[in-house]
């Protein structure tokens, strides 16, 4: 967002102010989140399955590709479907691929695993559009990025619950992680079905004489022509590099300086509690500044905190200190980053929501290439990089936020 709010709401206003139909949507997103484990134990899972750590590293990044096709086919179910119907479909969609995984999670099946995680990812991912959408029509503009801190609460809150819930399913059967993924996608499939308003999403239309297909690629072209949002991109590309290296590089470092395993969990758990309990209250107060500020500070502080990572000369409280400004920039940066997008115009929204949400998602499928490789050539020095590519993101922020938007582009 690029306008200036001069007073801040409240979290228990906006909240209290919420329309009924929101706290149905982020409820969902938890309970999908409860069940997100393929990212976090798919490894693991297909190892035990006597896949070897090559095969399990390609199943991932055929994941990782699907999230980011998912991204993109997302947004243009939204504007032709609906942000509801695309979410219903998305959820049960991906409930059906994660349940028949396991019947064939065996090497000799290694080509149809790869096909199903490439569609699991495509699924899952495409509902995340159509749920900013969403969120950005049925919230006033002025709580727009508190309530898009909000779905990041619930995100988190997910995947802070979700490692208990999967190290309970081991004990019985791995295949649970699946099945149990798989439910949480029907529960919040039928919920969008049931609960979730049905509105249609303005496209861009055609000009009269025109083949009405043409609207469409003036869509797209709108987007490709906004040197601007380029610049956004380019921060949010190198800003989830950076993010990922929290869970590449980092325990990377703790093995080799030979810490306990135990302090990168204790890192974990400080990061998750600062998040889930500090977020929706500094966005309270970022809601009065200009988004490039946001943006531009939060980036460089998430750049400043890695490379804190590069001095901490081994000590454990040093690295949790580093840890807590890392999440503190992400705090101030991401929830006007993530609303953002929505504040374009109907017509095109939805596909400049999908465009972040798949440039978010290539970046997070980069991010751990880009952190091995460095962390084996440059080892500690892997975090001087990521500190000059944080300044560098926050320049893109910077470029990409602050100037007012041609006709063709304005705010809503």
């Amino acid at each position: 967002m690029t306008e200036t709010i001069d007073k801040p709401a409240g979290v228990l206003a906006v909240l209290h102010r919420t329309p009924r139909s929101v706290r149905y949507l982020l409820a969902g997103v938890l309970v999908n989140q409860l069940g997100a484990f393929v990212q976090t134990f798919m490894v693991l899972y297909l190892t035990v399955r006597g896949f070897s750590a090559g095969q399990a590293g390609v199943v991932i990044a055929a994941y990782s590709v699907g999230s980011v096709l998912g991204g993109l086919i997302g947004g243009e179910l939204v504007h032709r479907a609906g942000p509801r119907a695309t979410i219903t479909t998305a959820m049960l969609g991906s409930a059906v691929v994660l349940a028949l995984v396991p019947l064939f999670s065996r090497p000799a099946f290694f080509g149809l695993v790869i096909a199903g995680l490439l569609l699991a990812g495509l699924a899952t991912q495409s509902y995340r559009p159509a749920a900013a959408v969403l969120l950005s029509e049925l919230m006033p503009a002025d709580d727009r990025v508190m309530a898009f801190s909000m779905m990041r609460i619930a995100l988190n809150l997910g995947a802070a619950l979700s490692p208990l819930v999967a190290a309970a399913l081991i004990l019985v059967d791995w295949d649970l992680l699946l099945w149990f993924d798989a439910a949480t996608a029907v529960v919040y499939g039928l919920m969008a079905g049931r609960l979730l308003p049905a509105l249609r999403i303005e496209r861009e239309t055609a000009e009269p004489g025109e083949p009405r297909r043409t609207g469409t690629r003036r869509a797209y072209a709108t987007l490709l022509r906004d040197g601007r949002f380029w610049f956004f991109l380019a921060s949010v590309l190198l800003g989830s590099i950076i993010y990922v290296q929290y869970t590449v590089a980092l325990p990377l470092k703790i093995s080799a300086e030979g810490h306990p395993t135990g302090l990168y969990s204790a890192v974990l758990v400080t990061a998750s509690v600062v998040l889930v309990l500090c977020e929706l209250k500094i966005t309270a107060y970022v809601t009065r500044w200009p988004g490039y500020v946001a943006a531009t500070a939060g980036t460089a502080l998430m750049g400043l905190g890695v490379a804190g990572f590069g001095l901490s000369g081994g000590s454990a409280v040093a690295l949790v200190a580093c840890t807590v400004v890392f999440v503190f920039g992400i705090m101030v940066n991401g929830p006007t980053m993530f609303a953002y997008p929505a504040t374009f115009p109907a017509a095109v929204k939805a596909r400049y929501i999908s465009a972040h949400q798949a440039t978010f998602g290539l970046g997070m499928a980069l991010g751990p290439l880009f952190g091995v490789t460095a962390w084996v050539a440059l080892g500690n020095g892997v975090w001087w990089v990521c500190g000059a590519l944080g300044v560098v993101a926050a320049l893109c922020a910077f470029l990409g936020m602050t100037a007012p938007r041609r006709s063709g582009t304005a705010a809503a």
